[in-house]
């Protein structure tokens, strides 16, 4: 599992229990929270992040970067909480050379 964007965590549970009070200060649920991950360019890795959505409305936009080699992934999606935001993330986590943003 990579997770960018300011990981000073060493533990996964230190850094989901740390993101899960930034989105309760800084959100107000229900709402949409906009997902971001690069992967590598593969249907396959898509299709197992959309699963993860599934059940979830949501809408998305990917990118391919100029070589083709990675795609960045945004998806937007109707949440009810932060335990929500969390579990979607600790679920994509799990995939393979996904990065989340």
């Amino acid at each position: 599992m990579d997770i960018i964007e300011g990981n000073q965590h060493a533990n996964p549970e230190d850094f989901y229990e740390s993101l899960k009070q930034k989105l309760e200060d800084n959100h107000d649920f229900p709402e949409d929270y906009l997902f971001k991950f690069i992967i590598p360019t593969d249907q396959a890795k898509l299709t197992e992040i959309y699963k993860v959505f599934d059940g979830i409305k949501f809408t998305l936009g990917n990118r391919e970067s100029k070589n083709g080699k990675y795609t960045a992934c945004n998806i937007n999606a109707f949440v009810l909480d932060a335990d929500q935001v969390v579990r979607i993330y600790k679920e994509v986590s799990k995939i393979e050379e996904v990065i989340l943003l």
